[in-house]
This record gives structure tokens, sequence and C-alpha cells, in this order.
């Protein structure tokens, strides 16, 4: 399988200018100047991308695979992550994790449904746990599911700050992020352990604490939801400067951002005003998750899901709105999320590396084209390859 992009602009997440890439099977080949078609009696794909940008396919390392919620009972578990959800929102790779629920929803249908999204035609890992300490693994053991199971990258996630978590000590935590460190270190996976932060005013404290009392240094920590109130961005920022890894989710509705939440776009114009390294910065959709929204008493009051496509929708306004240059907005969902979690075929336009590419509309930077693994996945803002169960 051969495919030749030709007379794009590429960002690789570099820019690079304008490029060839010729994509042999489900690697990238070659990067030139020019690649000439050669006479040959193999098929090769064209796609001319003149006046089009291209990008590494996009990475979305937080998201509710098989699904979430369930905080207003048994009929609010939200539906699980079809295909072209992710496909057509330009993501070619997937972090699934549990959440809320690790009773009904398990780690042995969280790797099912891992697996059957690769076979349908994209990447996809999984981090084991959910929000309740102590760790609800595959084979009871946090090192053994890092270093045994192949989908498994790292812990996550486990919620603190939150009404909802299982209040974890500064023990407890240490202990997980040992686990998980020495499981990646045995493996060569990133080990890390994935963090729900709540609205509580506890903010990152547990963290820090753990850091500040033992040897784990604090990028063995991916804290998320940092966005999520402007006390907690505050804290985020701090924490950033530190070293620490941050997280923003771009899945939210009208009434949390009038209520404080941070909006994407902005909150990475702001972080990178505050003198953080774009490098330690990511955005992920907490997609397919409920949205819940509790009153001040911590009681239900309604929810909606969150959606894979707000991911590059929040760097485009980076781009377009908050005038971030292209090259840096696009970091948070491509380099910068592979480099953290070691996958190390992702996130850029390199040759030898995974043939996840994405070409947009230059101005509108509207997605038209989506190729994962070396497949046409999405042609002229069409999806062209479906799941086994989508129309």
């Amino acid at each position: 399988m051969l495919t030749l992009i030709q007379n794009g602009e590429v960002y690789a997440p570099e820019y690079l200018g304008k490029k060839d890439i010729l994509l042999v099977h489900n690697k990238i080949g070659f990067i030139k100047d020019k690649i000439d078609l050669p006479e040959s009696f193999v098929e090769i794909k064209v796609i001319d991308a003149k006046d089009k940008l291209i990008f590494p396919g996009f990475i979305d390392s937080h998201v509710h695979l098989i699904g979430g919620g369930g905080e207003g009972s048994f009929k609010t578990r939200t539906p699980e992550i079809q295909l072209t959800d992710a496909t057509l929102s330009g993501i070619t790779t997937l972090i699934g994790v549990l959440g809320t629920d690790g009773t009904t929803r398990t780690m042995s249908n969280l790797i099912a449904k891992a697996r059957g999204l690769e076979e349908e035609g994209i990447t996809c890992f999984v981090q084991t746990g959910s929000y309740q300490v102590p760790v609800k693994t595959l084979t009871d053991r946090i090192e053994d599911d890092i270093i045994l199971i192949d989908k498994i990258i790292g812990v996550g996630e486990i919620a603190i700050a939150d009404h909802r978590s299982s209040q974890p000590t500064v023990e407890e935590m240490a202990k997980i992020a040992s686990a998980a460190r020495v499981g990646g270190i045995l493996s060569g996976k990133s080990g890390i352990v994935n963090v729900h932060v709540g609205d509580s005013y506890d903010h990152l404290k547990l963290i820090e604490d753990v850091v500040e009392t033992t040897d784990i240094p604090i990028k063995q920590f991916y804290p998320t939801h940092i966005n999520r109130n402007g006390h907690l961005f505050e804290e985020g920022i701090r924490f950033a400067k530190k070293g620490g890894f941050v997280d923003f989710t771009t899945s939210t509705i009208p009434k949390f951002i009038d209520n404080g939440e941070v909006k994407c776009s902005r909150g990475l114009k702001r972080m990178l005003e505050a003198g953080v390294n774009i490098s330690q910065i990511t955005f992920t959709s907490d997609g397919q998750a409920s949205l819940p929204d509790f009153d001040e008493n911590g009681e239900f009051r309604g929810l909606q899901v969150g959606k894979v496509a707000t991911l590059f929708k929040e760097v485009r306004d980076a781009i377009l709105d908050e005038g971030i240059e292209v090259e840096t907005a696009i970091k948070v969902i491509t380099e910068n999320p592979a480099k953290i979690l070691k996958l190390n075929n992702k996130g850029q336009i390199v040759e030898g590396k995974d043939a996840d590419i994405v070409i947009l509309e230059k101005d509108s930077l509207t997605v038209e084209h989506v190729i994962a693994l070396g497949q046409l996945m999405v042609e002229n803002g069409v999806a062209i390859v479906k799941g086994t169960f989508e129309d």
C-alpha cells in the first residue's frame, strides 16, 4: 500500500514548509521537497494537498472508550465511542480510561474495546484502574498489568480533591506511583499515573506531598481537568513551573464556562504567557464521559456527554482566536502526549514513524483527510471507513 501526498505545507509539528510525503504501508517512508511518481506495477494513491496543511494524527489520551458516568443512576451510563467519532475529528490514537465507575465498567471490557477499535483501523492503549483506591487492576498488581499486558501503559484515572474519590492518602498514592514507575521501567512504557483532579481546594497538594516526601519525580504524575475552575488553573500554573505536566479537558458546556471553567484555547495562551513550557501541556477530550452537574451539597442535578470532537476544536480556537502559532498549538495533541506517554511512533511526521496524518483546509483549519496507519479513513470530510456497527 503506497500513498503519495503532494504539495502540502507540513507541520511535523515544527514547520517544514511545502513537502511531498510517501507513505509505505503503515509507515512514513519518505519526506522530500518533491517525489516523482515512479513507473511501477504497484498502484499508488495520490492525494493533492495543494493549499492544505498537513499535521500529525491527533492523540486523545483521556477517553472513556466504553462510556462512563452513571452518576445519575443506571440510566445515565454513557455510550461507547464509535470509530468515526474519532476519525472525523482527526484522532488516530486513543488512550482509554474507566473513571468513576470501576464496577460495571471493567478493565477486561476496556481492553476488548481498545482491541476492537484497533481492528477497525486506529491505535488504542489504556490505563489500568479507575477513580478508586485500592486500584482495581486486571491481574491484581499494577506492575503486572503494565509489564504483561501490551495495551496497558500506565495507571488512572485516580481521583483526588473530589467528593467522588476514595480520598487516598499520601502513602497510598506514593505506592501507586512507585508500582507504576517500576512497571514502566521494566516494560519500556510510560508508567504514568493519570490523576483526575476535582473541584476541592486541596488542588494538587496530594501529588506535591508525594513528591516532597519520596524519591518519586513530579513527572510521574499526569493530572487532568486542570482548567475546571479558576483556582485550580492557577495552581496548575504553579505546578507546571515546578516541572509537572498539566492536562486541559476540552469537553465542556456553557454553564461550566459561566461558572469559572477556563476555556482551553484561552488557558493555553495564559499558561504560555505565564512562562510554562509548551512541552508540559496537553489537551484531552474526556470523550464519552458524563459531564455531571452537582449542587453545593454534592447532589446530582444532570449531565451531558463529553465529545472527542472538542479536542481539535480547542486547538483550532487557540490558533484562530488566540493567535498562537500553529506549530506550538498542535503540540498539545501530537508531540507532547506522544512523548509523555512514550508512544515513540506517534505525534510527529518523521520518516519511519507511523503513517498517521491529518490534512486540513489552510484558512478554516477544517479536517478534510485523515490517514491512520497508512489507511485513508476520512476523505473530503466524509468517513470512508466505518466501525462495524455504524451505518
